[in-house]
């Protein structure tokens, strides 16, 4: 079901909005989407290559597709707006840096990289993670809400 010369089909359509439907939903469920789900889809199910699939998915990341599921968990006091700045900073400077790197390797290889990551990262989750409490709600997104409802 490889998407062929780019051509914009109906049965094209129906594949992006589910890709795009099950990364938003797992990213709302779960924290994850972009990468982790978006590449590998466009890849295997679309035939993209490795470095057209992550700029594929870098562009839909860059527009604010998140935005009603960072609502639900800023209203319910799970967002640490400070915390989202700095890192957001970083992501901007990480990304131009990676970008860099990644456009200089064969595609073979970044492909190889990405599926390493991946894997380590499954491996850490799935027998090194130790089970932890669940943590209570940030006092600097609670405070942020209490302040902002006050005015």
């Amino acid at each position: 079901m490889a998407i062929k010369n780019n051509q914009m089909t109906a049965t094209t359509i129906v594949l992006l909005l589910l890709i795009g439907l099950a990364a938003g939903f797992l990213s709302g469920l779960i924290g994850i989407g972009g990468g982790v789900i978006i590449v590998p889809a466009l890849v295997l199910l679309a035939g993209f290559s490795q470095k057209l699939a992550q700029g594929t998915s870098l562009g839909i990341l860059l527009l604010p597709v998140g935005i009603l599921a960072v609502i639900q968990y800023y209203k319910q006091g799970y967002l640490n707006i400070n915390y989202v700045g700095i890192t957001a900073i970083a992501f901007v400077l990480g990304g131009f840096l990676g970008s860099k790197l990644a456009l200089s390797m064969s595609d073979e290889k970044v492909k190889k990289a990405f599926a390493v990551i991946l894997m380590l990262i499954a491996l850490k989750m799935l027998f090194f993670d130790k089970s932890k409490p669940a943590p209570v709600k940030d006092s600097v997104a609670s405070s942020t809400k209490i302040e902002q409802s006050g005015n």
